[in-house]
């Protein structure tokens, strides 16, 4: 079949009613399309049907993700993936599902007919191995654990070669004096130890804590003793080496453990960073109400959490199909005034909310590029499909976050006293005060196990 391209891009464009902000080129070589558009390469008639069978983010993931459809070679990924946001955003395309009502008229049969001749018709194509299957009951504590090791139990040097040696999967904090992406994560868990106040002695409770980096650098330069939990098996290894590497396994606890299975409050301070996404928002109240029994009168909650816009009237909110099978199974996220209205309702009083989304953006481009500068080995550690996932999902992220569809916060919130205390000092110049820095003097860091 001569110049499958053309015939394909020429029935897309007369369905959508517009140009298509890519050139397409197909598995006979035939390439059609804007000129100085970015190249997307059909390698199969199964990418095809794979798009047919699921319309739109999630057949173009799976077609991505299965290595069925390609970027053209030099091809620059954030300027294709701009090009395609911004065109599924458009109402018309937003609108079309490709259903029996979209193909019923000439257009929608012209695309049928295309779509037969280059024989793209066909069977269901099996979605590729890296999506994910969950069963059980939403949010129940084996389906948690099921979504959370998904994403997290890929392999600790796979995470390795994408967050570099602070292994911290959260968005950093990128200050004028940092110069790496090492020093904006380090700038990042001291700005919130120094939010939380975090002074020698201290109980810190880590929900969700990774691969133990926060509660590290919490019990060496603050001088806390720290519980870290997670529920992932693969982190909390290797955490609980990191601790005992460090020598500090006297005063850092890693515990395998449930946020709502925590049975040893209370806790002077908590900290919760990137966790709260997976928790769900039938059961935020649970995780709110959890965290403020577990905190002691006056201690302070520092919680991290990506946000979305709030729903726009007339347009539902929809989860993104891809990230939903794909990366986070299970994960919603909320307009960051529901979550501040949640902790409230739990009885925490909010007394500083920080947005960071610009920073996040600059994070996650480090990390593509880490990944991208490593991918023979990411690709042998965990395979090509889910570097393909990583990739996509992080570089999607990325200019999410730059278009402000997304957002992130570290919102600080405090358990009053019985009379109503919030025991923060009166400025936030002194919430932010290194121990060193503060009136009794305590010390900035504190000798570690054996030392």
């Amino acid at each position: 079949m001569a110049q499958i391209a053309s015939q394909l891009v020429g029935a897309l464009e007369g369905l959508v009613g517009s140009r298509l902000p890519f050139r397409l080129q197909a598995w006979d070589g035939s390439v059609a399309g804007a000129p100085g558009a970015p190249v997307l390469v059909l390698r199969n008639r199964r990418a095809l049907r794979r798009l047919l069978w699921a319309p739109g983010e999630l057949g173009l993931a799976r077609a991505y993700v299965s290595g069925d459809l390609e970027l053209g070679p030099g091809e620059d990924l954030y300027q294709v993936l701009a090009e395609v946001a911004h065109f599924a955003e458009r109402p018309e395309i937003r609108d079309l599902h490709l259903g029996a009502a979209d193909l019923a008229g000439p257009a929608g049969r012209r695309v049928v007919g295309v779509l037969a001749r280059v024989g793209a018709l066909g069977p269901r194509p099996v979605p590729p191995p890296e999506e994910a299957r969950q069963q059980g009951r939403l949010h129940s504590r084996g389906r948690d654990r099921a979504a959370i090791s998904h994403h997290y139990d890929v392999g600790n040097e796979f995470y390795r070669l994408v967050l570099g040696p602070s292994m911290v999967y959260s968005c950093a904090y990128w200050t004028p004096q940092g110069k790496s992406l090492e020093d904006a994560q380090a700038a990042k868990l001291d700005l919130i130890c120094r939010k939380l106040g975090l002074r020698p002695g201290m109980r810190l409770l880590d929900v969700g804590c990774g691969w133990g980096s926060l509660v590290l650098h919490a019990a060496e330069h603050y001088g806390v003793h720290a519980v870290g939990v997670s529920i992932s098996a693969e982190q909390v290894a290797l955490a609980r080496e990191r601790v005992e590497a460090a020598g500090l396994a006297d005063r850092v606890e890693i515990r395998l453990q449930d946020y709502r299975e925590i049975p040893d409050g209370p806790y002077d301070a908590i900290s919760s960073v990137g966790m709260a996404e997976h928790v769900g928002s039938a059961q935020y109240r649970v995780y709110a109400a959890g965290l403020h029994g577990l905190l002691a009168p006056g201690g302070r909650l520092l919680n991290h959490q990506i946000s979305r816009r709030p729903d726009l009237p007339g347009v539902p909110h929809s989860t993104s199909p891809f990230i939903d099978r794909y990366v986070f199974p299970d994960g919603e996220l909320s307009p960051i005034g529901s979550t501040v209205a949640s902790l409230e309702e739990a009885g925490f009083e909010v007394r500083d909310v920080e947005a960071l989304r610009e920073h996040y953006a600059l994070t996650l481009r480090e990390w593509v590029a880490n990944l991208e500068a490593h991918w023979p080995q990411a690709v042998r550690l965990a395979g090509r499909g889910r570097a393909r996932v990583w990739r996509l999902y992080m570089a999607a992220s990325a200019l999410a976050f730059e278009e402000n569809r997304i957002g992130i916060n570290q919102v600080l919130a405090v358990r009053t006293t019985s009379r109503g205390e919030s025991r923060l000092p009166a400025t936030r110049e002194e919430w932010l005060l290194r121990p060193a820095e503060r009136a009794d003097g305590a010390e900035l860091r504190v000798a570690k196990q054996g030392s």
